[in-house]
């Protein structure tokens, strides 16, 4: 049974932006018991009812970020405005956060790389290289840099201290898919991404800047199109001599269940690719039955089908739950960089 649009804000509201963004929460809520808000948003396409868009396209209007009974008149006399963002953007968070929790996968993957992801928007997450991190852990903060010295952008994550990467990827070719990239040179479309980090998360605000700096000054090769009608096309870009991955993260769920399914299939029948998905429990029921832990809002991180950790879905956290059948052939043929092997992240066969 489809869910109603009430449903829909209700869930968000206590699966995603509960402990993360109290504005949203409180938003989202209001809104699921408003009837005369929920007519307005009932009447948009479905694809363009997801509150992260609506809430977005309000604030990139200039509302007033605080109470819902600030929101609420102020939504109702600039509706046809909002509507207007709505119908013509899409989200697309291009958190550089992510980075720290693809990390403990890339960086035991022989190199070189050539990266490609899929719903890459402006690629932000296409440079894990160029990134400085430190990890949380139990033993203390961990610090992980580039060769050349610390970066612009600081990445911060909790995480075991058995899974704490100790170097950074060597990659040599960087490239992303999206229906509508974003140049980073465009201030309205740096705007919009901008407008896309939910209101209480300063930190990620300042990330992004860094971030889209960095990028801008050496952009990756974005290609403008469908998913499954180019990432072949792309994948035959990629030097012949590096490992070819290709990974996405929140970027399934805005495919039909039967897009969705097609592209799963096309990453496990292309024997020469690494596949790293990050993704909502919901995403890819295959990838999260093999789970025992809970998610609690949290997405999973899985390899080649495989899941190897729950992470936060901004970058922030990543518990290592191993994979629950194995090495996936593609490890077995020794694409991991010291061969195949039992290691801390439960990789082996």
């Amino acid at each position: 049974m489809e869910q109603t649009v009430a449903e829909l804000y209700q869930r968000w509201a206590e699966i995603e932006v509960k402990e993360l963004s109290p504005i949203f929460y409180d938003w989202a809520t209001s809104i699921a018991d408003d009837s005369e808000v929920l007519g307005l948003i009932d009447d948009l396409p479905t694809s363009k009812r997801q509150p992260n868009l609506v809430f977005t396209a309000a604030r990139f209007c200039g509302a007033p970020v605080g109470s819902y009974s600030e929101l609420r008149p102020w939504l109702l006399s600039r509706w046809l405005e909002v509507e207007s963002v709505i119908r013509e953007r899409a989200t697309q968070t291009n958190e550089a956060g992510r980075c720290a929790v693809l990390l403990p996968v890339l960086s035991r993957l022989r190199g070189p790389l050539a990266l490609i992801e899929v719903g890459a928007s402006a690629g932000l997450c296409l440079y894990p290289d160029q990134y400085s991190y430190r990890y949380e852990t139990d033993q203390g903060v961990v610090p992980l840099d580039p060769t050349t010295g610390p970066s612009s952008v600081e990445l911060s994550c909790r995480i075991e201290a058995d899974s704490v990467p100790n170097q950074l990827p060597t990659v040599v070719f960087r490239a992303g898919i999206d229906l509508n990239p974003v140049d980073l040179r465009d201030s309205d479309q740096v705007k919009w991404l901008e407008t896309l980090i939910w209101p209480e998360h300063d930190d990620r605000r300042h990330r992004f800047r860094a971030a889209a700096e960095l990028v801008a000054a050496d952009p990756p090769m974005l290609v403008k199109g469908d998913l499954l009608d180019n990432i072949s096309a792309l994948i035959t870009e990629a030097p012949k001599n590096a490992g070819v991955v290709v990974f996405h993260s929140a970027v399934l769920v805005y495919l039909t269940p039967k897009r969705r399914d097609q592209f799963v299939e096309l990453m496990e029948f292309m024997p020469d690719v690494t596949w790293i998905s990050n993704e909502g429990e919901d995403v890819l029921p295959t990838v999260a039955s093999r789970i025992s832990v809970p998610v609690n809002g949290r997405t999973v991180l899985a390899l080649n089908g495989r899941p190897c950790a729950v992470v936060g879905p901004h970058g922030q956290s990543y518990e290592r739950i191993g994979i629950a059948e194995g090495a996936s052939k593609k490890l077995a043929e020794g694409l991991l960089r010291d061969g195949p092997r039992t290691d801390a992240m439960g990789y082996g066969n």
